[in-house]
């Protein structure tokens, strides 16, 4: 293989990429968003520096169904999102994330670096309550519920347009963060940063409110406990088409790491 393919592969491994190139395009992404109170000391503990708290002690735990993804297939999602501050900006940072597919997982820890992890979520109406589950191996950490399209958030009962979908996607478009961590052959993170992406292109197609409740059972290679529920704030279940670019490196920590160990030594070769 000359090294100009090499150079055009988009991912590996080379006879048979994990995945395509992208922008990649998602359509009817299914949704259901529960906001909870949680811990601050847990939520400080969550968040990588230069990341702060943004001071609600919130989180939102996230069931997403994604039935047609460009590259990526037939998957469904799951995981908790810590809303933060990064020089003043809201950003929300991905802290978990449980998925049923192999490319969006190799995708996603190697272009963006989401802390995805194999798991066996679910997301679908059981009678007349939207139910959202997380199982890692046999056993089921998370069971998100809320009542099926009680109130519709963009038409009223009368089918006259009640809101925009603005607000929506005023939220989806927030800049979202991830921390990126990949190992060099030594062992030693070859590279390490926070990333940033914010999704485009997105058109919501219908959007609901209601009552939910949240569960979260403790486990070591699945540690969404360890953001508790101490009070359910509310929920939303909508479904939408969306593109997800690219990102940018919002923060390198090894060239951090590099500048401050040379102002060190700046600063012993002074008192030399």
């Amino acid at each position: 293989m000359k090294l100009e393919a090499i150079m055009g592969l988009p991912s590996m491994p080379a006879a048979s990429p994990s995945y395509p190139r992208g922008p990649y395009r998602f359509i009817d992404r299914e949704y259901l968003i529960i906001t909870y109170e949680t811990d601050a000391d847990a939520i400080r503990d969550a968040l990588p520096e230069p990341l702060q708290p943004d001071g609600s002690n919130t989180a939102f735990y996230e069931f997403i169904r994604m039935p047609d993804s460009a590259g990526f297939g037939d998957y469904t999602e799951s995981g908790i999102v810590i809303p933060a501050k990064l020089e003043g900006e809201h950003v929300n940072f991905t802290a978990q994330m449980y998925l049923d597919d192999e490319p969006p997982i190799a995708g996603g820890r190697e272009i963006w670096g989401f802390p995805k992890k194999h798991g066996r979520p679910k997301l679908a109406v059981v009678q007349d309550t939207l139910t959202g589950t997380l199982e890692y191996g046999s056993i089921q950490v998370a069971v998100g519920t809320m009542g099926y399209k009680h109130q519709h958030l963009l038409y009223d009962v009368e089918g006259r347009r009640a809101c925009s979908s603005d607000s929506i996607i005023d939220k989806m478009r927030t800049t979202q963060v991830n921390l990126k961590i990949v190992p060099g052959v030594d062992g030693v993170p070859a590279i390490a940063q926070l990333v940033g992406y914010k999704l485009t292109d997105i058109e919501v197609k219908g959007a609901w409110s209601g009552p939910a409740r949240l569960a979260l059972l403790p486990h070591v290679n699945a540690p969404v406990a360890d953001l508790p529920v101490k009070r359910v704030i509310g929920a939303v279940h909508f479904i939408a088409d969306l593109t997800l670019p690219y990102g940018q490196v919002l923060y390198d920590y090894k060239a951090d790491t590099l500048t401050s160990i040379a102002k060190r030594l700046v600063e012993v070769a002074t008192d030399l």
